[in-house]
């Protein structure tokens, strides 16, 4: 439950008489009623109307039959003055009490229904903001008057009246209520408003016991804004915490009968050089033995150290920009990677001869990874392949043929690097991660069955 479903919760069951116990030496609403009667006409309530059940002690009123209300005062911006009348405005009216840290005075004449008093209940009656309409305090201080796009209720009860007009079932008729796109309350509306009358005592008693459990409503609003952003961040942290366990060998057992990592190293590396023989794949410059500095965990005795290329063929797309044509071979950039998957909603087309240029050197294949290297670092990608494409300003990880790598495994664990390299990018107008950064990251390799 929200906040603010928790406080109209509290506000319907106190205008529904369940808040507090009623009591018969209180008397009825019925006797409070007949003291309190206008003489306003208004039309009679029809039982339809009633939208619950109160209790036998209460009464169904409407509000021009217990209060008076009254419009506010129009103003030119020359009627202005340091030294005039304070004139209330919706910006007056802050949580529910008077706030007079913005005031405008005026000196121009004031008709008397344009003043209000000590205990006269200021609402805001119009508004471009359909939350800012209704919103409502009992004024604190006599000899002010109030604007056009407000109104003032008059009556002895204001402060239970000002619950009312807080709950659900007053705040659910504003929809609808507009002229153009402002909405308002109409002065109608006000007179002709059902409500939900209680004897004075049981009001006060209403009024003093919402007033008693609102600060809890508060504290709780405030555990619960810690707690949604505590649940917006924790799937992301509990899944960078569950990969940094795979990747240090800790998220499941090491079995000795599944072999080791140096006998899978040594299988790829029989594999390149077949590669490499074949002319399928293009000789590397040797790399450098990974130092003490370069590892940043302990991995588990059958694992091992090596560099990305060593086990993985590392390529990039084109950096140019080839022509672009209304139809032809999407090229996809860093802008189509999302959560995971490749966007064609905003690519872009290139010809099939440039495709075939690009694809000479970078064609992508299913089960390939896609990892964006310039600009928005990481977003990593798992080809699914259900259509013909070209890739811009990303890195490429394939699989040697026939060697035992687990594609899934090095998305997961480009997933969680993506981070570490988003803080180590480079560059003056994009940042960016260069290709021979990528073929020489260090990377714990487990035993495929691992």
């Amino acid at each position: 439950m929200t906040p603010e479903q928790l406080k109209a919760s509290i506000l319907q069951m106190a205008i529904q008489g369940k808040l507090v116990e009623q009591r018969p030496e209180e008397g009825t609403a019925e006797e409070l009623y007949n003291r309190m009667k206008t003489g306003n006409k208004v039309k009679e309530i029809d039982p339809d109307e009633y939208p619950f059940d109160i209790p036998e002690s209460w009464k169904w009123v409407r509000m021009g039959e217990i209060g008076d209300t009254n419009i506010g005062l129009t103003y030119k911006p020359a009627d202005k003055s340091d030294k005039g009348v304070i004139v209330l405005r919706s910006s007056n009216i802050q949580n529910g009490h008077m706030d007079y840290a913005d005031i405008v005075k005026v000196q121009c004449e004031i008709p008397e229904r344009a003043m209000i008093s000590k205990g006269d209940l200021l609402i805001c009656a119009r508004n471009g903001s359909r939350s800012l309409v209704g919103k409502a305090a009992v004024v604190d201080q006599d000899g002010m008057a109030f604007g056009a796009f407000m109104a003032k209720f008059n009556s002895p009860i204001n402060p239970y009246i000002y619950y009312f007009l807080q709950s659900p079932i007053f705040r659910g008729q504003l929809d609808g209520v507009k002229t153009e796109t402002i909405n308002q309350i109409t002065q109608d509306m006000l007179k002709n408003q059902v409500m939900p009358l209680p004897p004075i005592e049981e009001q006060h008693r209403i009024v003093a016991k919402i007033e008693e459990l609102l600060p809890y409503v508060d504290r709780y609003a405030e555990a619960y804004e810690k707690l949604e952003q505590f649940n917006a961040k924790f799937p992301e942290d509990m899944k960078k915490s569950i990969l940094q366990y795979a990747i240090q060998g800790k998220l499941v057992e090491q079995r000795p009968e599944e072999g080791t990592a140096e006998e899978l190293y040594q299988q790829i590396q029989k594999e390149k050089q077949k590669l490499i023989k074949e002319g399928k794949i293009k000789k590397e410059k040797p790399l450098a033995e990974i130092t003490e500095d370069e590892i940043p965990f302990d991995i588990p005795e059958s694992w091992k150290w090596v560099r990305l290329s060593e086990v993985i063929d590392v390529r990039d797309g084109t950096h140019d920009s080839p022509k672009y044509v209304p139809e032809g071979i999407p090229l996809v950039t860093s802008k189509n990677l999302s959560n995971g998957t490749i966007d064609y909603g905003n690519v872009k087309y290139i010809t099939q001869s440039d495709a075939d240029k690009i694809n000479e050197r970078s064609a992508v294949s299913d089960a390939d990874i896609l990892f964006a290297m310039i600009g928005s670092i990481g977003n990593p990608v798992l080809v699914k392949k259900d259509r013909e494409f070209c890739i811009k300003n990303m890195a490429l990880f394939k699989r040697y043929a026939d060697t035992n790598i687990d594609m899934n495994y090095m998305y997961w664990f480009f997933y969680f690097v993506q981070y570490s390299l988003k803080a180590e990018a480079s560059g003056g107008v994009q940042s960016f991660i260069s290709l021979t950064r990528f073929r020489e990251y260090p990377f714990p390799l487990p035993p495929y069955e691992e």
